[in-house]
């Protein structure tokens, strides 16, 4: 049986002024499918999901959803209410469950009684609520999301985009599209999210540059090229066979189209007398096949023999640094002396403070303790995740001019700006744009090609392949790998340090300040890791049940669920109710006679009295938790 689409797309056309970006497409999602998109930067993805969800219509076309499908879009830009909180960002919505249990949680915090309080207790019973509350914990803990009550205006930009990639998790919708969902994930967030979504059972239609992502959740990959859509039924793996076989096609069908355009050129170029009025169809034929004949379909490969400055004996040295903000400490006692041709992979939770070693390194900061030494012959090469500051009216030939006319190659020859600038996929025609006009990923590749020009023999590359579509980062990679001199990265892009790094530094390991060395790639130093893991708890003595680990202050995953909050109301009024029927039958039982009436008020006293004390007991564990 044929699963139902959720979602169908027809004819859908989509053009920015003069530049067409996709035209005529004609798709549709099965339920339960997951799908990825992938296409060059700029070419139209992010475009494409906008006119899905109809926050910027196409042109042409029709989307249609299926009958009481529930869908949410994770865009790049959060859309945040700045004014609210967490908790309130969290809540705003039409959503059924949120609407309960925000009216619930509303009815506790004005201290509603009685019927209010029982209505608000129902609807989240009716609605799902305590499912939807369940959910919240465990993806608001997963994302470290805690202190809810915090103003969203006052976090990182990193926070409130996984704000609202939980909101769309919580929500669980039947149809979710994500533009970059792991963006701003620490590596053991990214891995989460991966099995979360490959479990789950909704559809899905996601941009990413991740591969191991694309590999490990999608089932089908969609590719937007010339304003054409690609369907490939299989994951990332089966994409790269199976887009090979296209492109080797096209380039067979370009060569065909040659070989008779030569043979109908002679034709044309023959006098006009000799074309008569029946040639009609063949003369409209011909700009046809020179169309197809003209299309470029090779893509150069990224193989630069460079040159950089020359390399002495020292070149950085880390001795006993130790750095750290206020009372909390980010890392100390780091010893290390950079060999030249070194690969080195840094990793480590969101603020371990990987950014900040990078900093000291080039000298832009002082380490608390300890000193860096850079060697006189270091030329440093430092991208840094936040990007350039580009003037205004600045055109991308003047970005990459600006800093040298050329890169010197080895053997004395020489790679001119607008070359390197091709080889980067800038073609020609967008030398000359500003670069206002570029898409992020765009901006970020013309950034790294400045830090590139200044010819550094140590380059250090700080969240290089956020914004970068998977056939730049290939290109990146390439590069990367004929690098002849040092190399550092900070990266959450596993397939990325898996090419490129020979061992790894992770920082903020268990709580300590000890920076761990592994040798080895990603996948490695996580197989290295979780073998550690678990030698660990097979030595480890059982851990006494008394003890619990500390909580974190407005812990979410820690505090009351609302569940236990209307439980912990309760305790009050029936505690009270309880001691009234133990002190009144007490009474009774000094005053009474009757010997029948004796015996049942001894059996009632004791189940109140244990009641009673179940309740207390209760109370005081529901009573630490509660805010």
């Amino acid at each position: 049986m044929q699963a139902l689409n959720a979602l169908s797309v027809e004819g859908l056309t989509k053009r920015f002024g003069e530049r067409l970006l996709f035209e005529n497409l004609t798709f549709g999602l099965s339920q339960g499918q997951k799908s990825a998109l992938v296409a060059r930067n700029g070419t139209g993805k992010s475009t494409l999901l906008s006119a899905l969800t109809g926050v910027e219509p196409a042109d042409s076309g029709t989307v249609s959803f299926d009958s009481g499908i529930r869908w949410a879009m994770l865009a790049q830009d959060p859309g945040l209410d700045a004014e609210r909180s967490i908790l309130d960002n969290l809540y705003a919505g039409d959503n059924a469950a949120v609407k309960a249990l925000h009216a619930y949680e509303t009815a506790l915090a004005e201290g509603a009684e009685g019927d209010a309080l029982q209505r608000a207790y129902d609807a989240m019973d009716r609605f799902g609520g305590w499912d939807f509350e369940a959910r919240a914990r465990e993806v608001l803990g997963r994302l470290n999301l805690h202190d809810l009550d915090r103003r969203v205006g006052t976090l990182s930009g990193g926070e409130q985009r996984r704000i609202a990639l939980a909101k769309v998790l919580i929500e669980e919708p039947d149809l979710l599209f994500l533009d970059e969902p792991t963006n701003h994930l620490d590596l053991d967030m990214i891995a989460w999210l991966e099995r979360h979504l490959a479990q789950s059972n909704t559809t899905l239609l996601m941009v990413t540059h991740d591969r191991y992502f694309l590999e490990n959740v999608c089932d089908t990959i969609y590719e937007l090229d010339d304003q054409t859509l690609y369907l490939y039924k299989g994951n990332y793996s089966y994409f790269l066979e199976k887009r090979v076989e296209r492109q080797e096609n096209a380039l067979a069908q370009r060569d065909r189209a040659r070989r008779t355009m030569r043979r109908e050129l002679e034709w044309m170029r023959q006098t006009p007398a000799a074309r008569t009025g029946k040639s009609k169809a063949r003369i409209d034929a011909f700009y046809d096949l020179k169309a197809r004949a003209r299309v470029r379909l090779e893509e150069d490969p990224m193989h630069i023999a460079l040159n950089p400055a020359r390399m002495g004996g020292k070149l950085v040295e880390l001795h006993k640094v130790g750095h750290g903000f206020g009372d909390r400490a980010l890392f100390s006692s780091l010893t290390h002396h950079f060999k030249k041709g070194e690969r080195l992979g840094i990793v480590g939770a969101n603020g371990a403070g990987k950014s900040t070693l990078l900093d000291l390194i080039v000298g832009l900061e002082v380490p608390n303790q300890g000193k860096v030494v850079i060697g006189e012959t270091v030329v440093f090469g430092h991208y840094s995740q936040h990007g350039a500051d580009f003037p205004d009216g600045l055109k991308v030939i003047d970005a990459v001019r600006e800093i040298a006319e050329f890169m010197p190659l080895q053997k004395g020859q020489k790679l001119t700006a607008v070359q390197l600038l091709e080889r980067f996929l800038f073609p020609r025609h967008m030398h000359h744009m500003h670069i206002s006009v570029l898409s992020g990923g765009e901006k970020k590749r013309l950034h790294l090609l400045q830090v590139l020009m200044r010819n550094p023999n140590f380059l250090i590359l700080d969240e290089p392949t956020n914004d970068l579509d998977i056939f730049t980062l290939q290109v990146l990679e390439e590069f990367l790998l004929d690098f002849p001199g040092c190399l550092i990265i900070v990266s959450h892009d596993r397939y990325f340090m898996d090419r490129l790094v020979e061992h790894i530094w992770v920082l903020g390991e268990s709580g300590q300040t000890t920076i761990r060395d592994y040798p080895g790639n990603y996948t490695q130093y996580r197989l290295a890791y979780e073998e550690a893991q678990r030698d660990a708890q097979r030595a480890a003595p059982p851990k006494p049940t008394a003890t619990e680990a500390p909580t974190v202050k407005n812990d979410y995953s820690q505090r009351l669920s609302f569940k236990e909050k209307y439980e912990f109301e309760q305790l009050g009024p029936a505690i009270e109710a309880l001691e009234a029927e133990k002190a009144a039958l007490t009474a009774e039982l000094e005053q009474s006679n009757d010997h029948e009436r004796i015996m049942e008020i001894s059996a009632r006293l004791t189940d109140v009295v244990s009641e009673l004390d179940a309740s207390e007991m209760r109370w005081l564990e529901l009573s630490e938790r509660a805010e």
